[in-house]
């Protein structure tokens, strides 16, 4: 297949992917929606006699399907059935496991219209960022599979402790790993997991979010037909609190891969270093709370796109995007002037229309919050400068849309400034000194993603050297904190914003899922 990477920018340039985009589109309601599917534990479909319905954000009206709520008891047999299958898996040589998943990459290839067109219809992204969010799992894939070649399956020969040793450092996987996947990148994070356990020779027990369950199990699909074999990957589907408390607690859990909040991402470390037998890998990736800063020696039509497609790409629902700008004094009136102007030519609506940049938001909930949230800024003293409202007429009646939304004036230290909202507002201040502009940027206890906008040099150094986040941009008009991409920008959060300091999609991911072993083996010299 292809090796061509793709991302939201070329996918801009490429006007053949819209009609099979659409064709997929009709592919899916006619053949995927309104379906009744099972989980899968050990190798074998599984209805449970108990289901949950899940219904489009677009238009509560659609159906996409009926899903199995699973138990306990399923979560601990899906276990057992990857502890068994763990023996065989781990013994069979890296080399196969790269090659199964390259055939992976090129069947996720094969049908990326259908899955971006699923994407859709459950989380209501966009066709562009739906696509993207394909590619960029079909790219993660190729890059560690690369990168398990290049490091000969992490099997290194060492120099001798004394004379007659041969020793080596030889990568070992855990067990059983229970993956835990979030709704905003129901493709690519939950294969970023898996394959960082997969790859390395884990067993996968599978818990994607009930917002994107037809999403999990197309994926689980193409992971069987790549050639993962029975009981290597089960999928459990159904509220994450059915399972939580085995999870923590069950002894054959070698370890856990969660992309979600912060709340739970934290209650699942503590009980896990605190319920098991002895210490045991976690990788988290929390989300987090991120900044621009543009000055007053910014590029501002670079500036204030790259501030919109961060701020209100996919309604804001990405643990990468903008949620607090500062702009210096001297530029603020007019940046801020011509960020409203743009922002309102956004094109809000059913994200299945071609011309559609926001969808809705995933659910009543984040709906809910949104109005509360604006509430509370309005409350505090906040001025809305765009948006603000929900929009419930005509075709948008059904779903769950609001407005891009820019506030100013919310005080210092108000909790919309700490805290993750998850939805498409920007909260937005002002600085003199870009050391001040820092010193806002890194007052929080996050720390994933951030940005700067500035044609100084010095002013960019000064910015990477003092911001305190993982992943960091300087003038990215594609996005100010937002699309990083396998094998360029590793994922990698901070303090609040992660566990391991090993980010997905950079060098070092893959060893999150190893211990290492070091093995001697003494040779007498014959006589």
């Amino acid at each position: 297949m292809g090796e061509t990477k793709i991302t939201y920018t070329t996918l801009l340039a490429d006007p053949n992917i819209h009609p099979k985009y659409e064709e997929a589109l009709e592919e899916v309601e006619k053949e995927f929606l309104a379906k009744r599917w099972p989980m899968h534990v050990g190798g074998k479909e599984r209805f449970t006699g108990k289901e949950f319905e899940k219904r489009s954000p677009i238009d509560r009206d659609i159906l996409v399907g009926r899903f199995q709520r699973g138990s306990r008891g399923d979560l601990k047999e899906a276990i057992a059935a990857a502890k068994e299958a763990f023996d065989e898996w781990k013994r069979t040589d890296w080399k196969e496991r790269v090659r199964i998943f390259r055939k992976v990459a090129d069947l996720l290839e094969m049908e990326r219209f259908r899955l971006a067109a699923i994407i859709t219809y459950e989380v209501g992204k966009n066709r562009l960022e739906a696509l993207a969010e394909v590619h960029e799992a079909i790219d993660a894939i190729r890059y560690y599979a690369d990168l398990m070649e290049a490091e000969n399956g992490y099997i290194k020969r060492m120099a001798p402790g004394a004379p007659g040793e041969e020793t080596w450092s030889i990568a070992v996987p855990y067990g059983v790993w229970a993956v835990i996947s979030p709704f905003n990148f129901p493709l690519m994070l939950a294969n970023g997991m898996m394959l960082g356990a997969l790859l390395t020779g884990n067993t996968v027990v599978w818990k994607p979010t009930s917002e994107a369950p037809l999403t999990a199990i197309q994926l689980y699909r193409v992971y069987v037909e790549g050639g993962v074999p029975e009981g290597v990957l089960n999928l459990v589907t159904g509220p994450g609190g059915e399972f939580e408390d085995e999870i923590v607690s069950n002894p054959d859990v070698a370890g856990i891969a969660f992309t979600g909040s912060r709340e739970v991402g934290m209650r699942l470390y503590r009980r896990f270093t605190s319920e098991q037998p002895y210490p045991k890998p976690i990788v988290l990736e929390m989300g987090s709370k991120n900044p621009t800063i543009v000055t007053a020696k910014a590029d501002m039509d670079k500036a204030v796109e790259g501030v919109i497609r961060a701020a209100f790409g996919y309604d804001g629902q990405k643990c990468s995007a903008t949620s607090r700008l500062y702009v210096e004094e001297s530029i603020a009136e007019e940046f801020l002037e011509r960020l409203v102007e743009r922002t309102g030519q956004l094109v809000i609506g059913d994200p299945r229309r071609r011309e559609v940049f926001m969808g809705p938001v995933i659910n009543e909930r984040a709906y809910n919050n949104f109005k509360k949230y604006v509430e509370d800024a309005v409350k505090a003293g906040g001025k809305i400068l765009h948006g603000g409202k929900t929009l419930t007429e005509g075709p948008l009646a059904k779903g769950f849309y609001v407005e891009p939304t820019i506030i100013s004036g919310v005080p210092e230290g108000h909790y919309l400034w700490k805290e993750e909202l998850f939805v498409p507002i920007l909260l937005v201040d002002t600085f003199k000194t870009l050391e001040e502009a820092l010193s806002k940027a890194n007052d929080t206890d996050y720390g994933l993603t951030a940005g700067i906008f500035s044609e100084d040099e010095e002013e960019v150094k000064y910015f990477f050297e003092h911001i305190d986040f993982g992943v960091t941009y300087a003038n990215r008009r594609g996005g100010a904190t937002t699309g990083a991409w396998p094998g360029a920008q590793t994922f990698v959060g901070w303090k609040a914003s992660g566990a391991t300091g090993r980010g997905v999609g950079g060098p070092y991911y893959l060893l999150n899922y190893f211990r290492e072993q070091a093995r001697t083996i003494v040779r007498e010299e014959k006589r």
